[in-house]
């Protein structure tokens, strides 16, 4: 049984909240982007928060260690656009690897700073910008601008670094395609089998808006049944909805699964200035009943949340026993 395997029948274990929010308190210009190393790369390239890992390391690691000291258990690498399909964008496909093998091996020094109790890191796997099983052209429903077969190997080649960098888990978030993430955890299961290891794997889907459906269509038990072939350290939902929204998806997710639960949710809802607005305490609140109901094994935050309300989630999760599975 792995490290994190044994933690989480022991306590509620606390995910970190948002990296963009965090990066983007600095401001960074195009130069700051590009640092020394691209500082005649042909295209732009201020945005790319995964690159950060390699032109501004300091800050990274800046950010995984005031989500460690608010509390968190578990922090995620800087790496949700990791994968060759969302690199195309900035023409930096041929630097997948070495982004994904800086960013687990920066949040692992960071990591093993901290030794009074264990602390891990968790290799982001975002969902990509393109989806395999919708067409992105209304007149032609057949067309697909990704295929399942495409994501696989742009998958594999960021599960190998994440892997090499010294992750202890993997996170697949945010998906709004169950197709997308079936790919990604087909590709996950090649490494695993290939290399001969067992790597604990974390699912996270997200619910687009009030339908209480993914954007592909499908309802909390049908994303469950269709991710439920693979052995899952846990199975949960974030982005989209602040905790309040996400609270019956939930329960619905934890009345039909063996399997632990997480939830890093926004910070609320954005405003109209696409901030988020809500505070720490406001949060605080909100988890609290989660973990009155009984609904939660992993918390955490994501757009919109700070080191402050991690802080405050950490307060609150200390007081609580995890969810019996």
């Amino acid at each position: 049984m792995s490290k994190i395997q044994q933690a989480i029948k022991e306590r509620i274990l606390v995910l970190d909240g948002a990296m963009g929010t965090m990066l983007q308190r600095n401001n960074f210009s195009e130069e700051d982007f590009r640092g020394e190393r691209f500082k005649d790369f042909p295209h732009p390239l201020k945005g790319n928060n995964d690159l950060l890992s390699i032109t501004q390391p300091e800050a990274v690691k800046q950010v995984h260690r005031l989500y460690f000291q608010a509390g968190a258990d578990i922090v995620e690498t800087n790496t949700f656009s990791g994968t060759t399909i969302g690199m195309a964008d900035y023409h930096l496909e041929d630097l997948v690897y070495e982004l994904n093998y800086q960013s687990a091996k920066i949040a692992r020094e960071v990591a093993d700073e901290f030794t009074d109790r264990p602390r891990f890191v968790a290799g982001s796997i975002g969902p990509t910008n393109r989806t395999a099983s919708m067409s992105p052209d209304v007149n032609d429903p057949g067309y697909r601008a990704v295929t399942f077969d495409d994501l696989r190997v742009a998958y594999k080649q960021q599960v190998e670094a994440l892997i090499d960098g010294g992750c202890d888990v993997l996170l697949v978030e945010t998906i709004f395609d169950t197709l997308n993430a079936k790919a990604a955890l087909f590709a996950i299961e090649e490494v695993k089998e290939e290399r001969k290891i067992d790597m604990p794997v974390m699912v996270s889907g997200t619910i687009t808006d009030a339908s209480g459906r993914t954007l592909s269509g499908q309802t909390v038990e049908a994303f469950l049944i269709s991710i439920s072939h693979i052995p899952l350290l846990s199975v949960g939902f974030n982005c989209a909805l602040g905790a309040d929204q996400l609270k019956p998806y939930l329960k619905r997710l934890s009345m039909n699964t063996q399997l632990n639960i997480s939830a890093h949710p926004n910070a609320g809802l954005p405003n109209a200035f696409g901030h988020y607005d809500q505070t720490p305490e406001e949060m605080q609140a909100l988890i609290r009943e989660y973990l009155q109901d009984n609904l939660i094994n992993i918390i955490g935050g994501c757009c919109g949340t700070t080191p402050d309300h991690i802080k405050a989630i950490a307060d609150v999760a200390r007081e609580f026993k995890p969810r019996k599975v």
